[in-house]
């Protein structure tokens, strides 16, 4: 080793342990909770297979406001906040609502689509979603509004550094050696495996924690998704894209420039089958799922979300605005005229949790996210073993007595 990379090597390696021991639990906590959500859905899907069907029918569905009269009808349920229709005939239908003045939100429920009878609240929902609020936000207060999002978004940042410094600290002189970045010794022992163990398999979940962590900073920081927008996607789609979510805990766009509309709002809930007409009219009923989502302040511009039939991609969707009032369209943003770099864009999800690669994808990201705890442990292992051989180093030595 040249004596110009041994000070930089040292620095590089004081950083490396610093931050991991300050961080390292905090990236297995966010670890583990990525890899319990790697397969919610399908979880969910199991665990409620029979609620989620019934029996098709040739009679009419019900319209959203019918069904929701129903559910009214048959308790006090909550403030409706979304329902998600389903083009499949023996699909049950889902209402979600909002939270209460306490900040909890009620448990969703399917309803029968053809009568409108509850079927029950889904088994698992609340699970995953005290699990998503740790993985994105600690369950620290203020949820996306509180410091846990900075906290997450600025860990991540952490562990970009982390994983530079790891691949320059581990650099070895035969770099051309497939068995030597990839396959750990494990015939040592101690100190030896360790190293070996956090060094190698951190070789190989290196490209998927670098893509877990540049999608995961998307959710922590506006500037971040203003800048991916301003790189990737065209500028009347960026514009479009800052300007489709309100800023957190503020109004939406539309309620900004829709006053008229907003005091009729006032006077009574904003209803769906208005939004409902115009969205079929605007698909041609050739959805496989829509979701439609009540504007979180007080404007009447009602998101609806539309997957095709048999999609697996959160991604691959279209979404349209819609007034409540009127059922005009006030915007429609199709994922068939999207640009490769928006769809990039709009893939972020997908390719945080490798569904973007299928089943493979999702199984692969989420042992990797599994095994972070092994780089806490095995951190933290090394950095003690080094501070021990430092301390024995610093020890005098006993020299032999003369004539010995």
């Amino acid at each position: 080793m040249s004596d110009v990379w041994r000070p930089i090597k040292a620095a590089l390696l004081q950083v490396h342990s610093l931050v991991g021991l300050v961080l390292a639990l905090l990236w297995a906590v966010v670890g583990l909770t990525g890899a319990t959500m790697a397969f919610e859905d399908e979880i969910e899907a199991s665990l409620n297979s029979q609620m989620m069907r019934v029996e098709a029918s040739a009679a009419r569905r019900l319209t959203p406001d019918e069904l929701i009269a129903r559910l009214a009808a048959a308790g006090d349920f909550g403030k409706i906040s979304a329902v998600t229709m389903v083009g499949d005939p023996s699909a049950a239908t889902r209402i979600r609502f909002a939270r209460s003045e306490s900040g909890t939100r009620p448990s969703s429920v399917y309803v029968d689509p053809y009568d409108g009878h509850v079927l029950g609240s889904p088994r698992g929902e609340d699970f995953f979603a005290t699990v998503r609020k740790l993985h994105r936000w600690l369950l620290l207060p203020g949820d996306g509004n509180g410091i846990g999002r900075k906290i997450t978004g600025s860990a991540a940042i952490c562990l970009i550094a982390m994983l530079i410094t790891g691949l320059v600290l581990r650099w070895p002189r035969r770099a051309r050696s497939v068995k030597t970045w990839l396959k750990p010794n494990l015939g040592l022992r101690g100190r030896g495996l360790h190293r070996s163990l956090h060094a190698v398999i951190g070789t190989w979940v290196l490209p998927v924690y670098l893509v877990m962590t540049l999608t995961g900073l998307w959710y922590s920081f506006e500037w971040y998704k203003a800048g991916a927008n301003w790189l990737f996607a065209r500028p009347q789609a960026a514009a479009a894209a800052m300007q489709s979510k309100p800023p957190r805990g503020g109004a939406t766009a539309e309620s900004k420039g829709e006053t008229k509309t907003e005091t009729k709002a006032e006077a009574k809930p904003l209803a769906f089958d208005h939004v409902w007409s115009a969205f079929l009219q605007q698909e041609n009923n050739s959805y496989g799922r829509a979701l439609m989502t009540l504007p979180a302040g007080a404007g009447t511009a009602v998101r609806v979300r539309s997957w095709p039939r048999d999609s697996t991609l959160e991604s691959v969707r279209d979404e349209f605005r819609i007034d409540a009032l009127t059922g005009r369209v006030i915007s429609s943003d199709r994922y068939a005229d999207k640009t490769f770099g928006e769809r990039v864009l709009a893939s972020v999800l997908d390719i945080h949790r490798g569904a973007i690669l299928g089943w493979p994808g999702k199984l692969a990201f989420m042992l990797a996210a599994a095994i972070m705890p092994l780089f806490a442990v095995t951190g933290l292992l090394l950095y003690l073993s080094r501070r021990r051989h430092r301390r024995l180093a610093r020890q005098p030595v006993d020299h032999l007595v003369p004539g010995e």
